[in-house]
């Protein structure tokens, strides 16, 4: 993989565990199109070794974001999750910018409710200090690093929690039915976890702060998309509660020119919003 350089945020990053939001054909190694994209693509396949790091998790914090800075933070991480980026590739850094810009613009629409369809957005975070790092995880602390109570810290997970009736491109859950669905459904969604730091449990953690926040925005039924060959991803939901829901049309698939998708669900209680 090549070295992302050090993104600051605009003015106005293997396993991934979850479809991301695309309306653009899933490639092997990004290649610019031409043609602009609502949303992330689906996870690209690498081949590249990565060493992991074991971590203390005594540091860590598991919260929803909402400055500025930890989502151009999450938005660089996605960027090194979602895409496999060759190495003799033409204007590299140009293109990492552009797809962090374009996805830390949309989750910051997404989170302020300008996008329709979309009742509330979250973006859930795993962070670490900066100093806990090795320095095998360099180009990840150069690129989703973000400043907190003037603390140097690294986005190393991020999902979106979606209050919503469907994604797009994705099929819909079918649970609950009727007027209530549209505010006590969601699905998670952009689910990743920095390659350097797997086998640490982070995708359980930020999965499971994605339930209790659901849990409090009065969500009864959540749901997540996965590839159907993805069997981390799959390991990950089922051992977290998910259960097999649905499976994507093999048309859809095709037409959509991506792996299969199958549909998890986890149900909670009935609660108040609060």
């Amino acid at each position: 993989m090549t070295t992302l350089l050090s993104l600051p945020p605009p003015s106005s990053s293997s396993h991934c565990f979850s479809t991301a939001f695309s309306s653009c054909h899933q490639p092997s190694v990004v290649v610019t199109t031409g043609r602009p994209a609502r949303f992330l693509p689906v996870a690209a396949t690498t081949t590249t070794t990565h060493h992991h790091q074991q971590i203390d998790k005594s540091s860590l914090t598991v919260a929803e974001a909402a400055e500025e800075d930890q989502l151009w933070a999450a938005a660089c991480l996605r960027v090194r999750s979602f895409y496999d980026f060759q190495l003799s590739s033409y204007g590299i850094q140009d293109h990492k910018r552009y797809l962090a810009e374009r996805e830390f613009v949309a989750l910051k629409e997404r989170i302020a409710g300008k996008r329709e369809d979309f009742k509330r957005v979250s973006c859930i975070n795993a962070t670490l200090p900066l100093s806990q790092l090795s320095s095998s995880a360099s180009d990840l602390c150069a690129a989703c690093k973000f400043t907190s109570n003037g603390e140097d810290r690294v986005v190393v997970g991020t999902l979106d929690l979606n209050q919503c009736l469907w994604l797009p491109e994705e099929i819909a859950g079918t649970k609950p039915e009727g007027i209530e669905a549209e505010y006590r459904r969601a699905y998670l969604s952009n689910v990743c976890v920095a390659r350097e730091l797997h086998r640490n449990g982070l995708g359980y953690d930020i999965v499971a702060k994605s339930k209790i926040v659901a849990e409090k925005w009065g969500i009864t039924d959540l749901y997540v998309h996965v590839a159907v060959d993805n069997e981390p991803a799959k390991n990950l939901y089922l051992k977290s509660g998910f259960i097999h829901e649905n499976d994507e049309p093999a048309w859809q698939a095709r037409f959509l020119d991506r792996p299969r998708r199958i549909l998890l669900w986890i149900g909670f209680p009935c609660t108040n919003e609060s």
